[in-house]
Formats: C-alpha cells, sequence, structure tokens
C-alpha cells in the first residue's frame, strides 16, 4: 500500500495544491517519507473508511506533537527536511509478531473505532528501520460493510475523487496528504480547537456530480506526484474543513 504526493512546505496549500510540475526543485533536496503502518489482523481487519479516517487523523497527531513542533523536539529536524521536498507518505500494514514490533518504535499509535494506525518520524527514501522495511506494501485491500453514514459538515470532511480507483493503502496516503493541508490552512487556535476534539473527521467519495465544484472552491485540493496507481496531476483529495469552507463561495 503506498502513495505519494508533492506538497512544499512554507506557502498556501490552496495554491500549492494546484499544479504539480513536471521538474520541481524540491527534488534536488533529500528526500523523505512519512512511514505509517496500519494494523491488518487476519480475523478482524478494519473497514475501509474507518482505515482511512484513522491514517488521516495519525498524520495530524504527528504534526501536533511537541516532538515536532518544538524547535529542539527530537522529531523536528525530521519533519522540517521532509517537509521542505515533496511530501510523501507511504502506507505499509502489519500483524501479530509484525505489529509489536513496529508498535516498538518511536512513533505513535492512532485508534479509530476498529482500526489502529501507527505513524512514525520521517525517514530518508533508502533508510527505513528494518522493523519496517520488511512490511508489506500491496496485496491486502480493505472494504467497507455497507455505505457510510452520512458525514457531519459540521466537522473536516475529506473527499476523495470519486473517479479515481485507489487501494486502501493510496487512499490513507492520500487522506493524510488531505488532512495535511487542512492542517497548514488553519491558525493556531483552530488547530488546538481541532486537537483538542481528537482531530474528528470523516473520508468520503464525493458525489460525481459535486466533484468539479468542489475542485474549483478554493479549498485544499491534493494532486498526486504519479508515483504510483494513478496519473500525475491527478486530483485525489479536497479537504473541506469548516473553517477554511467559510472564506470561500459556498459549494
Amino acid at each position: 500500500m503506498t502513495s505519494t504526493d508533492a506538497l512544499p512546505h512554507g506557502e498556501d496549500p490552496r495554491e500549492a495544491a494546484r499544479e504539480v510540475p513536471s521538474e520541481d526543485p524540491r527534488d534536488d533536496a533529500p528526500q523523505f517519507v512519512l512511514p505509517l503502518v496500519v494494523r491488518i489482523e487476519k480475523a478482524a481487519p478494519p473497514s475501509r473508511t474507518d482505515a482511512l479516517q484513522t491514517a488521516a487523523r495519525a498524520v495530524l497527531a504527528l504534526l501536533s506533537d511537541e516532538r515536532a513542533t518544538a524547535e529542539d523536539g527530537e522529531w523536528a529536524r525530521a519533519v522540517r527536511d521532509w517537509q521542505d521536498a515533496r511530501i510523501r507518505k507511504v502506507v505499509r500494514r502489519a500483524r501479530g509478531a509484525e505489529w509489536r514490533k513496529a508498535a516498538a518504535l518511536p512513533g505513535l499509535t492512532v485508534a479509530g473505532e476498529h482500526a489502529e494506525v501507527r505513524v512514525f518520524p520521517p525517514v530518508p527514501l533508502d533508510g527505513w528501520p528494518k522493523e519496517l522495511v520488511k512490511l508489506q506494501v500491496s496485496g491486502t485491500d480493505l472494504d467497507d460493510p455497507g455505505p457510510p453514514a452520512e458525514a457531519d459538515p459540521a466537522r473536516p470532511v475529506l473527499w476523495l475523487n470519486p473517479d479515481l480507483a485507489m487501494s486502501a493503502g493510496k487512499a490513507m496516503a492520500q487522506a493524510g496528504h488531505g488532512a495535511q493541508l487542512a492542517w497548514w490552512g488553519l491558525d493556531d487556535a483552530a488547530r488546538r480547537a481541532w486537537r483538542e476534539d481528537g482531530f474528528a473527521l470523516s473520508v468520503r467519495t464525493a458525489d460525481p456530480a459535486r466533484w468539479a465544484a468542489l475542485t474549483t472552491s478554493g479549498l485544499p485540493v491534493v494532486r498526486d506526484a504519479g508515483f504510483t496507481e494513478i496519473a500525475p496531476g491527478s486530483c485525489t483529495v479536497v479537504a473541506d474543513h469548516p473553517l477554511l469552507r467559510s472564506c470561500h463561495t459556498s459549494l
């Protein structure tokens, strides 16, 4: 399960997400990746939507953690280096002893309704810990037992492109990208409030009739760099946070 994207740090994320240039100066910087591991036990795999939402919340948990935000935080340098290049996320799966080994590494585990996702500080592309590099990237997908409930419009919603077929891992990483764009677009007070609310959010597939309006609404849009599964520049997620939505034309 893998996904990557190209989103710069330090500029308006709504503008940054509009275009993925064919030649990007960020490619000259050292490249890092944010590892995420989803727990998938054979007897009780999580639902797809639960896994996507939990992965997005895990990204937010790391971005807001003092180890990442404090100037002298133990993860701060790695997070800065990661955000100064392309924003890459890779999702792998684990169960049993593999999960226990992954959980022993420095990181954060976030629980959803049934899903568990552990996020780790960024690592160089070729510098994965041995406990993680052995984990499978693909081969397992996830399903929902039924249609997800309606999203709460008073809370953030990450809208998925209805025209793209993505594996669970790819979609988890894209949801993480969308959550990160929303986070970058908020002020400190809004970030604190979201954190205090447990980073509540929904991930839903957009109505095809509404997708074009979402992508042109001014809300943050994730455009994939095209390293895996889908074509470069594809719009994958629109990050619809109420405080960002209020700044733009109603849909």
